[in-house]
């Protein structure tokens, strides 16, 4: 590995890790990062899925404990059921639509140009929503009811285009229909779990063939950085986002995409 191919692994790695838990399109920043910086090292997404997995990874290390408190006390515990519950609903809407339409989403949908749209538009409905000032009536997702879940996991379904962001998409949902800020982005954490793994099992079963010993050290690199990087990204976030809410992040989407499509539109 040169170290300018490691120096692009250890850029994206931890712009995974910053970028997953935000609200501000991991899979958008990577596509749009990885094109400025000329990263065309791997084939297929491999790397990409890679890397999503330390992020991953993260989650399960920072909420070690409530995870295996929730799983050791189902069966005589309502409130674990609750919990398991509402993050297997919140999956079925967007498993089902991104088995139906996985091909075109892969082959039409992962443009620059799409990604800064919808960063945009995104950017836009975050100021909106939190401008909305909106009761807030669950603050547990142990008290999430069942049929909230689902519409959550509906609003999920948006973030199956690049640059929506699927923690984005998921807590916008959450706040709509009565989640308090704190206990949506915990709902994204978790559902990010089972979500993250079967699509990165899926194409990692696409694309095995593809991987070369060659790739061992940018993989590992990439995985390392976006593992670290998470890590330290959400606990900020669960701070932040309870002091100061999320319009923040609207605000960067909307100037990070518009920069972006006039570079593009220039022609890079």
């Amino acid at each position: 590995m040169t170290e300018h191919s490691f120096l692009q692994a250890l850029i994206l790695g931890i712009v995974e890790g910053v970028s997953e838990f935000l609200p501000i399109s991991s899979t958008g920043h990577l596509i749009v990062v990885g094109e400025l910086i000329g990263f065309s090292s791997m084939p297929g997404k491999v790397f990409e899925v890679v890397i999503q997995l330390g992020a991953i990874l993260a989650i399960c290390v920072l909420y070690r404990e409530r995870l295996f408190r929730v799983v050791r006390d189902a069966p005589h515990d309502p409130s674990a059921r609750i919990f398991i519950g509402a993050i297997l609903i919140a999956l079925v809407p967007a498993g089902l639509v991104g088995v139906l339409f996985h091909d075109f989403i892969i082959s039409v949908l992962f443009s620059p140009y799409v990604v800064c749209s919808t960063l945009i538009l995104g950017g836009i409905a975050i100021i909106v929503i939190e401008r909305m000032h909106l009761e807030a009536n669950i603050t547990a997702i142990e008290k999430l009811p069942m049929r909230t879940a689902l519409k959550i996991g509906l609003f999920q379904c948006l973030a199956l285009v690049p640059g929506v962001s699927r923690s984005g998409a998921t807590i916008l949902g959450a706040l709509l229909v009565g989640v308090e800020r704190k206990t949506a982005a915990e709902f994204s954490f978790f559902l990010a779990i089972p979500v993250m793994l079967g699509a990165s099992a899926i194409n990692l079963l696409e694309t095995w063939d593809l991987i070369q010993p060659s790739h061992a050290y940018m993989i590992a690199t990439g995985f390392t950085a976006a593992f670290i990087s998470a890590l330290l990204v959400v606990q900020w976030l669960l701070n932040f986002v309870s002091n100061h809410g999320y319009t923040i992040f609207g605000w960067y989407r909307i100037v990070f995409g518009c920069l972006l499509l006039g570079f593009f539109l220039l022609g890079g």
